[in-house]
């Protein structure tokens, strides 16, 4: 049986993964898992923890492992703490060596990605044998990559064989995201359901619900959803961060919010788009000279 299926032991501790409830992931009672299942519950575990901002933690516990799952989390580990050809170093042995291992496959495509090697991260995830985790990440790099079109055939592909798996039905909004239109409803309704459930809410998904809710027009609930997300992790940039598009949007100075996303993260991909377009636009400015009118 499938652990991650609907019957299977792993379910809710991958469900509360993907859904960023990772404090309930480091929490969930793993005592009755079958052996088997033991490891994959607990590289779950630790892979939250470091989203929980733990990588030296988790990197002082795992290093040295030889199992290739550890190995896996400690370049992932690594790559967090900025050691990123270390990290690289580490997963491109892993996928020489052990390269048909699934979290292998996820973890060390996240690390190459993360490291601008999106053919590398295809190349080792393209092994996998119906790991859905394997799949979402596919549909991320196809869409950073501006392949809406792959991305939409991988996720045509997955509805075929995991049908209503909340991953897929992610991967799905995603897509629904970029594609536009009245995808942006179908979205808006997954991200909805799982941000307003006691159960499966999470900062995640409370800031999943905003975007869509942005690009609905409709930004007073936008606003609501960011705010609350805020309010759960004042440093949590994702939040931070469409929280400043919004107050753009909606005409006002985002200057306080813009400091506070160089506080939380000082690498976020929008703070270096706005630093590449402001370059461009000095450097274009240079070749106009002013007139001045005698």
């Amino acid at each position: 049986m499938d652990p991650y299926s609907a019957e299977g032991e792993l379910i809710n501790i991958h469900n509360h993964f993907h859904q960023g409830q990772y404090q309930e992931v480091v929490d969930f009672d793993t005592s009755a898992l079958s052996a088997e299942n033991a490891l994959p519950a607990h590289i779950l575990v630790l892979r939250s923890r470091l989203a929980l901002g733990q990588a030296e933690d988790v990197l002082a516990e795992v290093q040295g492992e030889s199992e290739p799952e550890l190995a896996a989390v400690a370049a992932l580990a690594e790559y967090s703490l900025g050691k990123t050809d270390a990290a690289v170093k580490t997963v491109e042995e892993l996928a020489s060596s052990a390269g048909d291992n699934q979290t292998v496959q996820v973890l060390g495509g996240t690390v190459l990605q993360a490291a601008g090697k999106s053919e590398e991260a295809l190349a080792l995830l393209s092994q996998h044998t119906g790991s859905l985790d394997a799949v979402a990440l596919i549909v991320q790099i196809h869409l950073q990559q501006n392949r809406t079109d792959l991305a939409v055939k991988e996720v045509a592909a997955a509805r075929r064989w995991a049908q209503d798996s909340l991953l897929v039905n992610l991967a799905e909004s995603w897509v629904g995201l970029r594609l536009g239109g009245d995808k942006y409803q179908q979205s808006f309704y997954v991200f909805e359901e799982l941000a307003q459930a006691p159960s499966t809410s999470s900062i995640t998904t409370l800031v999943s619900q905003a975007v869509c809710e942005l690009h609905l027009g409709r930004v007073e609930e936008a606003q609501t959803a960011l705010e609350q997300a805020v309010q759960k992790q004042p440093d949590y940039a994702e939040a931070i961060a469409n929280l400043l598009v919004l107050t753009v949007v909606i005409g006002k100075n985002a200057t306080e919010l813009t400091s506070s996303l160089k506080t939380a993260a000082p690498q976020h991909p929008f703070l270096a788009d706005i630093e590449e377009k402001s370059s461009l636009f000095d450097k274009a400015a240079t070749k106009f000279s002013p007139k001045v009118s005698a």
